[in-house]
């Protein structure tokens, strides 16, 4: 346990460096472009594990199995991912980092539809507070004063909800492929869609890559997109996907400081009090049913 906690945490830090460096990359690369590289990367660092992990599973993949990895990678890399770029380059790095944070709620909505997990009373509160929380964080009165573009917040929330349903389609064969070959197979197919998207509309792949440049791209590749990932994994093995979740919840409290001190974002008063809210609502969701119940003195109101 104590081992998927230190998981955690190093998930965490680098999850919640992630929207700072995709700001700074954002200057120098396309978003297409950059989205392709960091998932090329990230796919080929988890490729050996996966492919060892398939061996330990004896599983041999189908043409239904890639057809299945194919649509989780153009949903989480296509859609997601490449939508996040867009709405990190255009609002601030700590707001960005909140919104997808909260995508385990939506995981839960599309869970209810696609693998038959029950959407309880739990999870609708879970869904208000995060709700609400966000509300507060994004700010309505600054989004009409222009500092952040409400369409751009507008589009990194269809991110964080796209990143939700990939986490719920990607339940329906996890037991069988493992969360490594998920990731690496549906990154790589990604990616590769995002370079036949840039070879056929002339953009640019390698342009801007350099000695100055490079030690973001494999930060960004290696370490947030690949190694992230993989500890991701490790957790969802070792104490499953309660406890994983809980990196995307440490998250939005990371961000904001490394946003701060890098980017010189402010930390203002409605992101705390959004922040409070959005953790409630994440800690709501990690406590068991009956000891939320006699917490709230609902046992009576309740039938287990």
């Amino acid at each position: 346990m104590k081992k998927s906690y230190g998981y955690v945490l190093l998930t965490a830090l680098l999850f919640g460096s992630m929207e700072v460096a995709l700001k700074i990359g954002g200057v120098t690369f396309d978003a297409i472009q950059l989205t392709f590289i960091r998932f090329f990367i990230g796919g080929l660092i988890l490729l050996p594990f996966a492919i060892l992990d398939l061996k330990k599973r004896q599983v041999i993949l189908t043409k239904g199995d890639l057809g299945y990895l194919f649509v989780l990678g153009f949903v989480c890399i296509c859609i997601s991912m490449l939508l996040f770029q867009v709405g990190v380059m255009n609002i601030n790095a700590n707001l960005a980092a909140m919104i997808i944070s909260i995508n385990p709620v939506f995981t839960m909505i599309f869970s209810h539809f696609l693998v038959n997990e029950k959407f309880t009373w739990k999870k609708a509160l879970v869904l208000i507070i995060s709700i609400i929380g966000l509300i507060i964080v994004m700010n309505p009165a600054k989004l009409m004063s222009g500092e952040n573009n409400i369409w751009f917040v507008l589009v990194t929330l269809v991110a964080a909800i796209s990143f939700g349903f990939y986490t719920a389609f990607g339940k329906k064969r996890i037991g069988k492929l493992g969360g490594l070959t998920l990731n690496s197979v549906s990154f790589l197919m990604g990616s590769g869609t995002l370079l036949l998207m840039l070879v056929l509309t002339g953009g640019p792949i390698l342009q801007g890559i350099s000695l100055e440049t490079t030690p973001l791209l494999l930060y960004l590749g290696v370490f947030v997109t690949g190694i992230g990932y993989y500890f991701y994994v490790k957790i969802i093995e070792i104490s499953g996907p309660s406890t994983a979740s809980i990196a995307f919840f440490i998250k939005p409290v990371i961000a904001p400081v490394i946003a701060f001190f890098i980017l010189g974002e402010a930390i203002t008063l409605n992101i705390v009090i959004g922040l409070v809210f959005i953790l409630l609502g994440c800690t709501i969701n990690l406590v068991q049913t009956d000891k939320l119940l006699h917490i709230l003195n609902l046992n009576d109101l309740f039938i287990k």
